[in-house]
């Protein structure tokens, strides 16, 4: 999904300007040109969807944090139910030691 930003991006990007400062600087104009549609090539590519959006990464941060709650909530569940457990697993020790002759 391209954005309003990411066209202007691409409509910005002036190969022949790109060509014009590569000659300045000494390239040839055939491998300035060849370098120039490379770059305008790769613009493209990464504006046609392989680039992640802010919408996009705003839409996994909420997935992320509603999974973190949902696993807070189990964790809660699980530490109440160890608590039990073990609360159950106390009694039965008490009562095996310090009641034995309290049944009979």
């Amino acid at each position: 999904m391209q954005t309003p930003e990411m066209k202007q991006a691409m409509n910005t990007f002036d190969t022949l300007r790109f060509v014009e400062r590569l000659k300045l600087a000494g390239i040839s104009e055939e491998q300035a040109k060849a370098e120039a549609e490379a770059l305008a090539s790769a613009f493209s590519e990464a504006m046609s969807g392989q680039l992640a959006t802010k919408p996009d990464i705003n839409g996994l941060e909420c997935q992320v944090t509603a999974e973190i709650h949902r696993l807070e909530r189990e964790l809660l569940v699980l530490k109440w139910m160890v608590g039990l457990v073990l609360a159950g697993i106390l009694a039965l020790v008490l009562k095996a030691f310090f009641f034995v002759g309290a049944d009979g």
